[in-house]
């Protein structure tokens, strides 16, 4: 917990949750295990996500051969109100 009086969850944990689920989703659909490397993440914490389970959904935005940009939403109980959002990009290749 970030703040344990109103048992809101860190925002390096939620931060930590939306990349990789970046990352995992870029793993499902690659033709390689090769791990791709964060370039940048910028991480919107919406509203305070409260000491209960939380779900991440992403979404390839762009696909490139050398880089991808992925949007993530986070959400605990309903997935029309996120309690965080990221905007990432990754390197593929080298």
């Amino acid at each position: 917990l970030g703040n344990v009086r109103i048992g809101a969850v860190h925002g390096g944990a939620i931060g930590a949750l939306l990349e990789l689920t970046a990352i995992c989703k870029l793993l499902s659909i690659a033709e390689t295990a090769r791990v791709p490397k964060t370039v940048n993440i910028t991480v919107e914490y919406l509203r305070s996500a409260q000491a209960v389970d939380t779900f991440a959904r992403a979404t390839v935005t762009r696909q490139g051969r050398r880089v991808a940009n992925v949007r993530v939403l986070a959400y605990q109980d309903d997935a029309a109100r996120p309690v965080a959002a990221a905007n990432a990009h990754f390197l593929l290749a080298e």
